[in-house]
């Protein structure tokens, strides 16, 4: 029977050789061997959060120099990450957020009119919108009615120049050009309202020319008085329609009493909301009128002497009915 000389590899990693035949005397019955492998080194990879995605890049280059499949260790985000991060971008707590629609143009209608005087029932531009909030006819109407009949002269405002602070579309300085002043000077922070509604309307009135334009915040207008108006300061009116929930009424009206541009005979408006509580007094002025016109109130400050003649005049019917139900005064 031959004997087959192969060998056969035992579990134990054995070769036994099978054949024994006196041939080959001087080999060994079987041999050890042990199976080399080659070991992978290891490799630790450190990643960091990237914009531009230049992380992932560099592990599948740090991978291919070892040998390593990069696809199984680097991989794309899964559709539920990619999903995620969507929403999260909508409701805008990712952390890139669509950007916000641009804003509609802003645009103007025909509303307000001037009430009295020279350009009386011209239409006056204003912006649609609450971006302006321009003083109501009726309390319009009203002030200047008061400080007529306090100036003594009740057909027209007495001659001087006008500080229209907070003016917007102009309607209180036009007004004010419009029944006599000789001057006016307006205060108003937005270049748009200036270029597009308040400056056409002085055009409109005639009134450009005896027109004064400041585009510049109130605040600093009072702090550089001198360098906007010059050495004369001192208007005979002012007017102060601010934002209601833009001002420090306690404040504003502290800097406007202090101010050089407040003389003994200065005529003061102030247009104020409900919850304010106004000072009987503005520096060296007295408070002449308060009035209410719903949510909206209407303080007049003016000289004491403004005052006695509205005393005076409002006592003068009571006391003419005295008369003349004393048979002292015959009508």
């Amino acid at each position: 029977m031959a004997v087959s000389s192969s060998a056969i590899v035992s579990p134990l990693l054995i070769n036994i050789r099978t054949n024994l035949s006196s041939s080959s005397p001087d080999l060994p019955l079987f041999s050890i061997f042990r199976k080399t492998t080659t070991r992978k080194p290891s490799v630790v990879i450190l990643s960091c959060k990237s914009e531009d995605g230049l992380a992932n890049e560099e592990k599948k280059l740090l991978l291919e120099r070892y040998g390593y499949d990069a696809n199984e260790f680097v991989s794309e985000p899964s559709p539920k990450t990619t999903r995620r991060r969507k929403e999260l971008q909508k409701t805008g707590k990712g952390k890139q957020v669509s950007p916000e629609d641009p804003k509609p143009p802003r645009t103007t209608h025909k509303l307000l009119q001037v009430l009295g005087g020279k350009a009386r029932r011209k239409k006056l531009l204003s912006p649609k919108g609450m971006d302006v909030r321009p003083m109501m006819e009726v309390v319009k109407g009203a002030a200047f009615d008061i400080l007529q009949v306090a100036g003594g002269c009740p057909a027209s405002l007495r001659p001087g120049r006008w500080l229209d602070l907070y003016s917007g579309t102009g309607s209180v300085g036009i007004e004010a050009l419009s029944r006599g002043c000789s001057e006016v000077h307006f205060v108003e922070m937005d270049p748009w309202v200036v270029s597009d509604v308040l400056r056409p309307n002085l055009e409109w009135t005639g009134f450009l020319d005896v027109s004064v334009i400041h585009t510049v915040r109130v605040e600093n207008f009072l702090e550089r008085a001198m360098q906007f108006v010059g050495k004369d300061q001192s208007f005979d009116y002012i007017s102060v329609t601010p934002p209601y929930t833009e001002v420090d009424y306690e404040v504003l009206m502290g800097q406007i009493s202090s101010s050089a541009l407040v003389g003994e005979d200065t005529f003061i408006v102030v247009e104020y909301p409900l919850r304010i509580d106004m000072l009987d007094s503005c520096g060296c002025l007295v408070k002449i009128a308060d009035r209410r016109f719903g949510r909206t109130h209407l303080a007049i400050y003016g000289p004491k002497w403004a005052q006695k003649r509205r005393k005076s005049e409002k006592s003068f019917p009571v006391v003419a009915e005295k008369m003349i139900a004393n048979g002292r005064l015959k009508v």
